[in-house]
């Protein structure tokens, strides 16, 4: 009888892991397939992402992200970032530091590349018309749906209490955030790929309930990002609140101080070896990337010197390579007025944006009286 259950569970458990991995396949063939349409034809397509500003912006976020929003707005693509702050209240109590996150993620945006005349910078709290599209939305996705979203499970288990009407309808947020400036295209990693499949679903429900002959909402494609994982100073995965993150606005002195303090192992000879030394090898991940450097070269040339010469390495690599960007972060921070001033221009554009869009998905319920 036990075994007849655990076999039963195991094919469960397969039935699900060969959905997941003919749902990435899939996912992939169409990333692939826009991308190289990207290339060719950039102004054909509207791009949407951001950031929960609950912190500094870092390493990790430049080199996932925020490399790939200034490539594909210096192509042509038209480009949209969104300070999601409404989204910080999903897993938090408070909102105290939201205002100083906001305005330094877009210093760092700004800093990295980001052109406010060519990119939308916006905020969820100062554009209502988006949010009346979660009215609608919320009809067209079922609890079931969203319970088994993965980043739903992950932040109810990591919050440490009940799970909130905004947590549960997060996915949902994201989709009013994607569809209401019709954006055709999201840079993701392979974790994100279930938000955009319900963003998916529903377009692809309203269109069919609502708006057959005219269809309003694109659907979008998820455009998988080829950057690798990049792990923390520690080995674990680079996160805030781990501190394991080199931040974007961090001195030079903060920087050296911690990558000093970042742990390694006894073994002198350095070696590039991210199952068995992964401590050692997140600070070659870190040098290679911030060099373009394979990291098993670094490591062949550090050699026996240890993890002393290592970490030197690792400071002057990180410090030369965030010098440009800490200079022109230093020059926009002279006048926080102008960055405050691209905000609101922001706010104001995203807004125009959600009412004429929401014109449309009224027009198509029949809801203009």
């Amino acid at each position: 009888m036990a075994d007849t259950q655990n076999s039963g569970e195991d094919e469960q458990v397969t039935a699900a892991g060969n959905e997941i991995s003919a749902s990435f396949v899939a996912a992939k063939k169409r990333s692939d397939a826009v991308s190289a349409e990207l290339e060719k034809n950039p102004g054909k397509f509207t791009m949407l992402t951001g950031d929960r500003p609950t912190g500094r912006l870092h390493l990790g976020h430049y080199f996932g992200t925020i490399r790939e929003r200034v490539e594909m707005q210096n192509k042509g693509v038209h480009t949209n970032v969104l300070i999601a702050d409404y989204q910080v209240i999903t897993d938090r109590d408070t909102t105290e530091h939201i205002q100083d996150n906001t305005l330094n993620m877009v210093l760092d945006y700004l800093a990295a590349g980001i052109d406010p005349n060519k990119t939308m910078i916006f905020a969820h709290s100062a554009t209502p018309a988006e949010n009346q599209l979660m009215l609608p939305f919320l009809s067209l996705a079922t609890e079931a749906e969203l319970l088994r979203n993965p980043t739903v499970k992950a932040e109810e288990e990591a919050s440490g209490h009940a799970l909130t009407g905004l947590l549960l309808t997060y996915p949902v947020h994201q989709a009013c955030d994607i569809l209401f400036c019709k954006a055709n295209v999201v840079p993701v990693g392979k974790d994100q790929l279930p938000h955009i499949e319900i963003t998916r679903t529903i377009a692809r429900r309203f269109n069919e309930r609502y708006a057959k002959k005219n269809p309003v909402f694109p659907e979008p494609t998820a455009i998988l990002s080829d950057a690798p994982e990049i792990p923390g100073l520690d080995g674990r995965k680079m996160s805030k609140s781990y501190g394991n993150a080199i931040s974007l606005s961090a001195t030079a002195e903060e920087t050296a101080k911690l990558i000093k303090k970042s742990p390694t192992d006894s073994e002198r000879r350095i070696t590039f070896d991210p199952i068995n030394r992964p401590q050692v090898s997140a600070l070659l991940t870190t040098a290679g990337l911030v060099t373009d450097r394979d990291p098993k070269d670094i490591a062949e040339e550090i050699g026996d010197a240890g993890a002393g010469a290592l970490k030197q390495y690792v400071i002057k690599s990180v410090n030369e390579f965030l010098a440009p960007h800490r200079e022109r972060r230093a020059e926009l921070a002279k006048d926080m007025d102008s960055i405050r001033d691209i905000i609101h221009d922001g706010n104001q554009r995203a807004e125009a944006i959600a009412e004429e869009t929401l014109d449309q998905v009224r027009e198509a319920m029949g809801m203009k009286y």
